[in-house]
């Protein structure tokens, strides 16, 4: 099995307006983690730039700005993707795991990848992804009603994992607690 743990930090919360400036995440094949990546990404020149969501995840648009553009992290992340991926074989894709990833992350990244021209997507990834804040909610059913919210660090706590408070909201982070709470959910 194939599972492609990824998280993004955007410049909002709209996918049509608003652009991704980081992308994380592990490639974990048949139970290893073959690769882990943090690319900092230029938003696209049309991208909103919210104020509020830089703030969330502790940047400043002079920052964003100096990422290395779009359309170079586009190339470095399929090039990643092709090494464990063939795009051509129906039968060979990654699954999308993230802590609400079918909501959120999952319309950014597919975004993404038509923003440098790829409409091909579903080459790459399942069209049903795993969602680690859904399964969570089956895992944690009967303790839910005494939590205060079910935000990723929330759950992570809850469920006896550390979080880093001043780390939260970095994606690189985030995926690390994402994976915590996933593999303590199925039992590896």
């Amino acid at each position: 099995m194939k599972l492609f743990f990824f998280d993004l930090e955007t410049t909002g919360t709209n996918p049509a307006r608003h652009g991704i400036h980081q992308i994380s995440g592990e490639i974990v094949v048949d139970g290893e983690t073959k690769e882990s990546f943090d690319y900092h990404v230029r938003p696209n020149p049309k991208a909103q730039i919210d104020p509020a969501a830089l703030q969330v995840a502790g940047v400043t648009e002079a920052q964003i700005m100096a990422y290395p553009p779009m359309e170079d992290v586009y190339k470095q992340l399929v090039e990643m993707l092709a090494k464990y991926v063939d795009r051509y074989d129906r039968q060979d894709k990654f699954f999308l795991v993230g802590y609400n990833n079918a909501s959120f992350d999952n319309s950014f990244l597919r975004g993404f990848f038509r923003q440098n021209g790829d409409e091909y997507f579903g080459s790459w990834f399942w069209a049903n992804s795993i969602d680690v804040m859904v399964l969570a909610t089956q895992y944690l059913l009967n303790e839910r009603p005494q939590m205060e919210n079910f935000k990723l660090s929330t759950v992570a706590g809850h469920m006896g994992i550390g979080v880093n408070a001043n780390a939260l909201h970095s994606a690189d982070y985030d995926i690390a607690l994402t994976r915590a709470i996933y593999e303590k959910i199925v039992g590896k």
